[in-house]
């Protein structure tokens, strides 16, 4: 005989409330299931949610077949202003990953909030244990072209880098010409690719933080005129060809030089993730858009001195970045240098006794890997990471524009006397022609000075200021750029902590680390690090800003202008004029600073093409202000100085609220 278990009344109550009539199954939906272009959007709609929670959230998974906890992002329900009556809908872009789109709805209670499961900023991360709803797969039309974007110089001025991604990895080309009508000329591509074996520690080799990063060409568009705008489109018959970009050639014939320069920018994303995403970005990128809209037939680039697109080992936050910078790095050429958050691990290669406090995990297992393939930037730099991994590139090189010669450097690898990068440092600023470029910046990552005091880098400062500043002093650097501290501050003509009345036995400093990432706190002390950053302001720092933005450089052979924007208003709010005689000028007129428009007759058309380009962006970021974002801080201090006489007395002038 085969005993009868009677059923328990909770068993018994859970059957009769799924009979019951009143009961609903939660369902969800996506529209479209179909994607026309990488960064569309799509409408996610749900109902049947019983006793809907605030804390019920919307999982983004990609690829579908993730596992519960290695989501790419997430949504509170809440953010639906219908989501208390358990139906609801979000509408959110989706960026191309290589792979289908699913979303889960959970139930998350207040009792299952674990402070041991917590996100970048120690956000306790949703938990996973209920699942109420789960959606049909959404994927991308193929036959779309390549995405991603981006160009780059080469060491030859007649050529232009142009680097983009394809799902498959098959035969791309580049074609290009004068006329939009008449691209007859092509160029093939190189593919490369790296796996989630060479990554070199957690959460880059981990299922949480890997995706398939598809198939990277490298293409190099050659004998190009001088000063041209070329036209071009990369892809192929068989994939799909681009929407057609034009581009600007170099000039070497040209004395006028535009930059627009910044570091730790990173990206925005419409979802929350495990790592902080960057919402200023996107100002960032749209003006300078803007500018770049307003030179008309001038030629420019782009240099982002390190922390990139702050992916540590999320693999598709460099899929976002590049989707958000392609509007401004198909256009102009994008150049870049190494930074913390791109390279350092705990095994890297170079770490000698004094730097444990300054290199961590900051990387997030990435070794560099996705950066030095990713970007192609001049030159051969190149150190073994001491695993299967490739060896990082782009660590340091130089190149001409007009007036300008700009040396980029490494801070994450050895620049000390014997090093390799140390003897590229000497050679390349004792080789430059004054005559042709007259002004020479260098640019690094961690800077050399800073009054945000930055204890835990002292060591590396101690370093540079030994065995880089006199090479600089000695062959007359005009400007040195750093990044690292999310803050803009300007330096005087510096040696040795020295205030000088020239340029021409010491070098102006500028941190320019404020284009996106907020880590840093405001020009004041803190009550639990009163020595944070220097207060009251040092002397020797001229200007120090609160309010995100990027800076830029116009020159000719006679002056350089070097000036700050900032992301709320998109005017400059701080500017110094270098003359080729080193005399430093501190101040600005709107007139001097700013870059006109060169298409006068068309006054609206910058604006119009930064809100079709950014357009997504800043729809999706509607959302993100309904999470707990933290970290952004309405009304920065700033601070300014300036020089009120000749020689050394640099003395302070307001304190000013943005």
């Amino acid at each position: 005989m085969i005993p009868v278990v009677a059923p328990t009344l909770l068993s018994v109550l859970y059957l009769l409330s799924l009979l019951s009539p009143s009961c609903s199954v939660p369902s969800i939906s996506v529209s479209p299931t179909t994607i026309p272009r990488s960064g569309d959007r799509v409408t996610i709609q749900w109902s049947g949610v019983e006793s809907p929670s605030k804390l019920d959230w919307l999982g983004i998974y990609s690829p579908p077949n993730s596992s519960s906890a290695d989501f790419i992002g997430y949504l509170f329900l809440s953010s639906s202003p219908t989501w208390q009556s358990g139906s609801g809908s979000l509408d959110i872009p989706l960026i191309d990953l290589r792979s289908n789109y699913e979303f889960r709805i959970f139930r998350w209670t207040e009792s299952e909030v674990s402070l041991r499961h917590k996100d970048h900023d120690q956000n306790p991360l949703p938990g996973t244990k209920h699942l109420l709803a789960q959606s049909g797969e959404v994927g991308f039309d193929p036959g779309r072209g390549p995405e991603q974007i981006h160009l780059a110089f080469t060491d030859r001025e007649d050529e232009m880098r142009v680097m983009f991604v394809t799902r498959d990895g098959k035969e791309n080309f580049v074609k290009y010409g004068l006329s939009e009508n008449q691209m007859d000329q092509t160029a093939g591509t190189q593919v490369m690719r790296y796996e989630r074996e060479d990554m070199c520690d957690s959460p880059a080799n981990e299922s949480v933080g890997w995706r398939d990063p598809g198939f990277i060409h490298d293409g190099v568009m050659t004998n190009l005129e001088k000063g041209q705008r070329y036209y071009y489109k990369v892809g192929s018959d068989l994939g799909g060809w681009s929407d057609v970009n034009s581009f600007i050639s170099r000039n070497e014939d040209l004395d006028e030089t535009v930059a627009f320069l910044f570091g730790d920018m990173g990206t925005a994303t419409p979802y929350r993730t495990f790592i902080r995403t960057q919402d200023e970005s996107i100002s960032t990128m749209k003006w300078i858009l803007r500018d770049i809209e307003n030179l008309g037939n001038k030629p420019s680039f782009v240099s982002h001195i390190g922390d990139i697109s702050y992916a540590r080992g999320y693999a598709w936050i460099w899929d976002n970045f590049f989707k958000q910078i392609e509007p401004v790095a198909s256009r102009v050429p994008y150049h870049v240098c190494i930074g913390n958050h791109e390279y350092d691990w705990p095994a890297q290669p170079w770490k000698p006794d004094w730097s444990y406090p300054v290199y961590n995990k900051d990387g997030g297992g990435e070794c560099g890997v996705p950066y030095s393939l990713r970007f192609h930037m001049p030159g051969n730099s190149s150190e073994p990471t001491g695993t299967r991994a490739p060896a990082t590139r782009n660590l340091y090189y130089s190149f001409d524009m007009g007036a300008v010669h700009f040396v980029y450097i490494s801070s994450e690898t050895n620049f000390l006397p014997g090093s390799s990068q140390y003897d590229f440092i000497k050679h390349d600023l004792e080789s430059v022609n004054r005559t042709k470029t007259p002004f020479v910046v260098v640019q690094g990552h961690r800077p050399m000075y800073t009054s945000s005091h930055e204890i835990r880098d002292a060591p590396l400062r101690e370093r540079m200021l030994k065995h880089l500043e006199p090479l600089l002093v000695k062959n007359k650097v005009t400007l040195a750029l750093w990044g690292h501290v999310h803050r803009y501050e300007r330096l005087c003509p510096l040696n040795n902590f020295t205030c000088e009345s020239t340029a021409m036995n010491s070098t102006v400093h500028a941190v320019i680390g404020m284009a996106g990432q907020d880590w840093q706190p405001i020009w004041e002390p803190r009550p639990d690090h009163p020595d944070v950053p220097v207060f009251p302001q040092p002397i020797w720092s001229i200007y120090r800003g609160g309010v995100f933005g990027y800076s830029r450089i116009v020159a000719n052979k006679e002056k350089l202008t070097f000036s700050y924007v900032g992301n709320h208003d998109g005017e400059v709010h701080d500017a110094v004029e270098i003359l080729a005689s080193g005399q430093v000028i501190n101040g600005f007129s709107a007139d001097d600073a700013n870059i006109k428009n060169a298409n006068a007759e068309t006054p609206t058309a910058s604006s119009e093409m930064v809100g079709s380009s950014l357009s997504w962006y800043v729809k999706g970021g509607a959302v993100l202000v309904l999470g707990a974002l933290g970290g952004y801080i309405l009304g920065y201090l700033t601070r300014g100085r300036k020089e009120t006489a000749p020689g050394k007395n640099w003395t302070p002038v307001n304190n000013q609220e943005v």
